[in-house]
């Protein structure tokens, strides 16, 4: 059997290949950054901003938060059978300031995070069928080798 083809989990969320980037967008009247995506009016009560440019968000940023997930999420999220706990981590970006959070690389032990740690950008395998590995972004301690 062949290789399977690498496709994102969700369609033009974030970018792949060594230096991987979330996609979010810029009100182009107030310049305020989102992600995920807005197209319909900016969040921003003072703006009345309803047009917005794609742009590549900060790879990197600090652990906002995090947790240890034990349970298996509900369909239509696809899990491993059985079920692997991951951990999940709130991470604020360098740049913009959003908090966005992902799963976190496996690997990571819950005890090696600190809130204000500095995390990076990762793709990775969210699930796999027959045909294709689905891939997603995730959050891994910046420096860390993949």
């Amino acid at each position: 059997m062949g290789a399977k083809t690498q496709v994102p989990a969700v369609e033009g969320w974030f970018t792949t290949g060594a230096a991987p980037r979330l996609i979010g967008s810029r009100c182009t009247t107030c310049g305020t950054r989102y992600f995920p995506r807005r197209s319909m009016a900016c969040a921003d009560p003072a703006c009345a901003g309803t047009e917005f440019e794609d742009v590549e968000l900060s790879r990197t940023g600090r652990v906002w938060s995090f947790t240890d997930n034990r349970y298996q999420p509900p369909a239509p999220y696809v899990s491993p059978d059985p079920f692997v706990p991951y951990l999940i981590a709130a991470v604020e970006l360098d740049d913009e300031k959003i908090v966005v959070l992902g799963q976190v690389v496996p690997g990571v032990d819950a005890s090696s995070l600190k809130v204000g740690a500095p995390m990076e950008l990762a793709v990775d395998t969210l699930f796999e069928d027959d045909d294709n590995e689905y891939l997603v972004w995730k959050w891994q301690p910046a420096g860390a080798a993949r």
